[in-house]
């Protein structure tokens, strides 16, 4: 992977971006953007649409969403300790002793979650599910006025940020979903302007607020307009322990991305991704889903009169926690799918389905 690309990767997991709160990251998606888009537009609701070739006739659209699953700041005792809500989906036993940032307008604020030590418990509590309502956010304040004075209630929180590699091109960290998802979608774009001919109109979404119902697909996706949709979303790599591959597939880190075959993805898109993945010795894997897709592309496929849409995802180990696992490889290979799968479309392709 070339440095500059690498790069944005690292700034953008290093930027927080809890669901409603993606105003740092969408600052960077701006910025790299900027250096190859035709137009970077932000509209009301927080989405970052970086447009290629906008006047073409086929207009195409690839979301990835900036936002990141999180805590919101929601009391303060008396004694200066922090409860918060959850922003997204969480096992609250990956919060268990983590180290945390709280995000506040005079900078971070760094925190530490916890419980009861476990010495403490008693046999009823240890036999327990975890719940949230049992941790709370250490500042370490002497009391609540010196805690208010650095902390408001709203204030975001997330784990503590950052990427680390590993061997074989893997790397891990935080809110690698859907940061990967993003990067391949604005990366794509970025290789597609650099064809000489380009028929479709190619729109790089940054969505937000999906990680909270596929909110920011929904209203990019109305205003876009497009007649095919992408969605690029991370998925459950099933190549590690406790992973029943009988019921969930095989999908590998280091193997490819995902392309989804199902009702909610458009038989001809998934179709001419594979022919281009082919074409062009791109690895990929295969897999399945019967019902509507629980991210972006569930969205883009009933916006307006309906939408040729797709799925492609990038295999990620430990979904929603403080140890995402992807492979740099599989992102660099989906951006580059995407890139030719733009290049491949023409004015007279007919993506409605049977015609």
């Amino acid at each position: 992977m070339e440095s500059e690309p690498l790069q944005f990767l690292e700034r953008m997991l290093t930027t927080p971006s809890p669901s409603g709160y993606e105003a740092p990251v969408q600052a960077v998606v701006r910025e790299y953007a900027d250096k190859f888009a035709d137009k970077v537009d932000t509209d009301y609701h927080g989405n970052v649409i970086a447009s290629v070739n906008s006047g073409g006739n086929v207009r195409v659209m690839m979301a990835g969403h900036c936002d990141q699953i999180g805590l919101l700041v929601t009391q303060i005792d008396e004694m200066g300790f922090i409860r918060c809500q959850t922003i997204g989906g969480w096992d609250p036993v990956q919060l268990v002793g983590q180290k945390m940032t709280i995000w506040t307008d005079e900078g971070e604020v760094p925190a530490v979650i916890s419980r009861k030590p476990i010495h403490l418990l008693t046999d009823s509590e240890r036999k327990a599910a975890i719940q949230l309502k049992d941790l709370w956010l250490d500042i370490g304040a002497k009391d609540q006025v010196q805690a208010k004075s650095l902390v408001k209630i709203g204030d975001p929180v997330t784990l503590q940020l950052g990427m680390q590699k590993m061997q074989n091109e893997l790397v891990f960290g935080p809110k690698m979903d859907d940061t990967t998802g993003l990067w391949v979608v604005i990366e794509a774009a970025r290789r597609y302007k650099q064809y000489k001919e380009k028929n479709c109109a190619a729109f790089a979404v940054s969505t937000v607020q999906e990680e909270i119902g596929l909110r920011g697909a929904k209203t990019s996706a109305y205003g876009i307009d497009p007649h095919i949709g992408i969605a690029v979303d991370v998925t459950h790599a099933t190549d590690c322990p406790t992973i029943d591959r009988g019921e969930r597939g095989e999908v590998y880190l280091g193997r490819g991305p995902v392309i989804y075959r199902g009702p909610n993805m458009n038989p001809k898109v998934v179709s001419r991704l594979m022919e281009v993945a082919e074409a062009n010795d791109i690895p990929y894997q295969i897999a399945a889903l019967g019902k509507a897709a629980p991210n972006d592309s569930n969205a883009i496929q009933t916006t307006r009169g309906g939408v040729a849409a797709g799925l492609v995802a990038i295999p990620n180990r430990y979904m929603h926690s403080a140890v995402e696992t992807i492979s740099l490889e599989d992102i660099d290979h989906a951006s580059t799918l995407l890139a030719k799968f733009l290049h491949s479309i023409q004015d007279d392709d007919d993506f409605r389905p049977g015609m």
